[in-house]
Formats: structure tokens, sequence, C-alpha cells
């Protein structure tokens, strides 16, 4: 009979006085692969937080193959060979890659008694590390140049570096091609096979019931239910993680798009990137923008929101073209901008939530002629809207963002533009890596702008997401788009079909 390599008994963490881990036990089998899974703020993050040495427990006990496990820091759970690949990217994006993959230890030789860095062992070792995750790039490639779905792919190979007995991945397909998926779990295959125990975190309960031997169900930071993989269903999952059935997955809505353009785009170009985009975005109108990794989706985005430049083309908000993109002016003129990297260029991570959902409205709240916030007009408005997003926690004036699961800081980044009032809203994979539940209170807050009169130009590479949110989809590819599809033609095959540049 195979032995626990891991045990939680009676974990308890509390934040400001709330509960968050209410007695967590179950273990984990050698050699076995668990499942975890449960909404965003079930108590995922903070359990992985205290298995990693990142946090430590109010109360409770660990075992690690039997002996007690007290990890004080990320470095001693490493030395006790735990390795984690995180959701949110840990990487310095001006670093090279093996650089990134070795940052805590890189190889080295003496020369006269001084350590010197080995950098023919650097990139050595890194070249075979990066062939274990079929990335085919030099090892001295900066971090900067690579997409998000490569970006994931070197902090796999990063784990790998290490000799770990234990490995936890968190939602480690969030950025990923299909390709790059079955790549991974091809990967995740052979380190089963290899002898190593994995504990798999995952809002995609298909992949969690396919890699799986086990599955443990969290919800409001205890286990409602832990067994084998045969004992669950997807509905069943998703039941236990919500507390309720869900019965549908994308709420209705009652407003229908309207005949006023609220962003018109016309012959947008910029060489290698995107070439001749002209679109409208209505009133009331959650157009989508389909695409594959690469299709030029969030370039158009950035450009649309004044991040990146164009060279030819119009771009017209409400009637009023553009002269000089900006996000100042694009703020000014009621665009809003959700990026898909939420960690790096939606937060401050370190500021509390309540600055956070500020950040963007503060002159709307300052008094004239004194420019002074008006704080306590500011404080009852950030209340209303965090109430409006239903972040789980109270503590938005003292908490801080860093500390919240991946789908609450999804909800503060909404709350934060909510707050603005937005006549166009771009929304860049909105739902990524948060559960269903927190999917389902997404769309409800998209319907809403909507309904409020707002345009809404949603880009995710979920086709299903699109089919079921959108009014209109747009695909594109290689920077062009490529078809308009209606709601009486949505088609999951025609549209992968313009996807990979077909004509329809």
């Amino acid at each position: 009979m195979n032995q626990k390599i891991l045990e939680f008994e009676g974990i308890e963490k509390s934040y400001f006085g709330v509960r968050v881990l209410k007695g967590i036990s179950f273990g984990l089998t050698e050699n076995h692969i668990l499942g975890l899974v449960g909404e965003n703020g079930a108590g995922k993050s903070t359990l992985m937080n205290i298995l990693g040495g990142v946090t430590q427990a109010d109360a409770g006990t660990m075992r690690l193959a039997g002996a007690t496990y007290a990890p004080a820091n990320p470095s001693a759970a490493t030395r006790q060979g735990i390795a984690f690949i995180h959701q949110e990217l840990n990487l310095f994006t001006n670093l090279s890659i093996a650089e990134n993959i070795f940052i805590a230890g890189f190889p080295h030789r003496r020369l006269l008694r001084i350590p010197f860095i080995d950098k023919r062992a650097l990139h050595e070792r890194t070249r075979k590390l990066l062939e274990a995750v079929e990335l085919d790039h030099p090892p001295d490639t900066p971090v900067e140049l690579l997409s998000q779905g490569e970006r994931q792919l070197i902090e796999i190979a990063k784990a790998l570096s290490i000799d770990a007995r234990l490995i936890i991945f968190d939602e480690p397909t969030t950025s990923l091609t299909a390709r790059e998926t079955e790549r991974l779990f091809s990967l995740i295959e052979r380190l089963w096979m290899e002898g190593k125990s994995l504990i798999y975190i995952s809002h995609t309960l298909s992949d969690v019931m396919r890699l799986c031997d086990e599955i443990v169900v969290l919800r409001d930071g205890q286990v409602v239910d832990a067994g084998a993989k045969d004992a669950f269903t997807l509905d069943r999952m998703i039941s236990l993680m919500v507390g309720r059935k869900l019965d549908q997955l994308y709420p209705a809505r009652q407003a229908k798009p309207t005949t006023k353009a609220a962003l018109e785009v016309k012959s947008l170009s910029q060489p290698g990137i995107i070439e001749n985009v002209s679109f409208t975005l209505y009133k009331g109108e959650v157009l989508g923008l389909a695409g594959l990794m690469g299709s030029g989706r969030s370039e158009l985005a950035r450009i649309l929101f004044g991040l990146d430049s164009f060279a030819e083309g119009e771009i017209v908000i409400d009637g009023k073209h553009i002269e000089r993109t900006s996000p100042r002016e694009c703020i000014r003129r009621g665009v809003a901008f959700l990026t898909e990297n939420r960690r790096e260029e939606g937060l401050l991570m370190d500021a509390s939530i309540a600055d956070n959902i500020a950040l963007v409205s503060l002159p709307a709240f300052a008094r004239a002629g004194t420019k002074l916030i008006d704080h306590n007009e500011l404080n009852a408005a950030v209340a209303d809207v965090s109430g409006s997003v239903q972040l789980s926690t109270g503590a938005i004036h003292r908490e801080a963002v860093k500390n919240l699961s991946g789908g609450n800081q999804q909800k503060v980044v909404l709350a934060k533009w909510l707050l603005k009032k937005p006549a166009v809203f771009i929304l860049d994979e909105p739902t990524r890596g948060i559960d269903v539940g927190a999917k389902y209170e997404v769309y409800r807050l998209i319907n809403e702008t909507v309904e409020g009169g707002a345009g809404v130009l949603f880009i995710s590479s979920e086709i299903e997401e699109l089919t079921g949110m959108c009014d209109r989809i747009l695909v594109m590819n290689r920077g062009e788009i490529k078809a308009c599809f209606e709601p009486h033609d949505f088609d999951r095959q025609q549209m992968l079909h313009a996807a990979f540049g077909g004509s329809r």
C-alpha cells in the first residue's frame, strides 16, 4: 500500500480576524497526482503558501514523508524537495532564460579560491531543461522577448531544475496554447512515471479529471469532499465548489446592442503588428475578439488604449477622433483596459484593495479649487463598487492586493475600472485563471456594463466563452481580422478555421 508523502492536519489560518482556513485535513499518496479544486478565495493559495513556507499556519501540523514539516521560508521548502509552478509568473523579464532558471543558485567554479559563475555549465544545464519542456530558445534569450505561454514553460523548467519529490502546479495552463498544454500534460505524465508526487490546482475541471488520481474540494476554507477521482463528476465538483447547482454558465442579458457607435477603428496598421484593422463596437454590445496566441489581439488592445503606437488609420471614440493616443487621453475619453497580465500591469500589489480601486478615479473626487480629495465621498464609492463585484473580504483599506486569490485580484481590477464608469471597456482574457463561480460574476458584471450603455471588446482564447457572452465575434490571424461571425452562425469549427488563417 502506498504511503502518504504529505499530510495536513487541522490547518488554521486567519487574516485580520477572518478565518481563511478552518481545520484543513487531507493527505497526498506517494506517487499520485492530487487535484485541488475550489473557488477563488476557497483557501487553496493560502494552504499552498503554508506548504511552501511563504506564511505559517496559526494552528495544525504538516508531515512530509512521515516527518514533521514546518518550513520557515520558501528556501527551507525548496531544500525539502518542494517545487512550485505558480499561476502568476515569477520571472525577472530583464534577465535571460538561464539566469531566471538558476537565480537561486548558479553553477559555479573556483579560480584561486574565488567563485565564478560557470557559464558553460549554466548554458548546458539550461539547454537540457529547455529540451525537457520542448522550448527552442537559446539560454541567453531575455525573458522579455518571450510570449506569456513561453514564459510559463520557463517556470516549469525552473521547477524541474530542482530534484523535487513533490511538485505543485498552480493553474499551469492559463497562458498556454492547446499544443503547449498537451506538451505540459505529457511532461506531467513523465514526472509521475518517474515516481514524483504532484498537486495539480486548476479551474479547468476536465483537466483535473483527466490527470489526477485523487481530488480534494475546498469551499470557504474547509474540505467539503475528498476521494478517488472515480467518485467525482464535473457537475458534482461544481456543486461542491460553489455550494449550489449552477443552472447556466452564462447569465442572461436583457438589453440588446444599439446602432450607436461607441468605438470605431478604421484601417488601423502598425508594421509587423496589425494590418488594416477595421471594425465598429456599438453601445450596449459585447464584441468578441478570437484568435490564436500571437494573432495580434493583445497588441491591438494595447494600441487602442494608447500603450503602443500605430502608423496608419483612425480611432474614433463616441464620434470624436483621437489625434494622439495615450492611456491618459483614453481614460479621459472613457476607455478602460483590463490587461491580461493583472499582476504586473493591472495592480499595485503592495497597496491596499481600496487604494487600487480608487487609483484611476481620484481626479473625479477632487474638490474644485483646492483639488484635495474628498475622502468621505471616495471611500463611500469604493465601498459601493467593491460590494457590487462581491469581493470576499471586508478589510479593503487594510489588506494588500497581493494577499488575495487570483479571482479576487481580478475583481479588484474590474472594480477599479467600473468606478470610472467606462464608455468603452477592453477586456483581455478577463476570466483567465479564475474559477467557474468567479467567472459567472465577471460575466454578470460585463452584462451590467453593457446594459448601462457601454461597449465591451471581449478578448478570449475560449471560443465557448465568446459564443456564450458575445453579440458578434471577430477572428484575427497574423494581425488581420479574417472573419466576423453573427450569433446565427457561431460555429467553433469555422472560427478555428479562420483563426488558423483560412477564409470563410
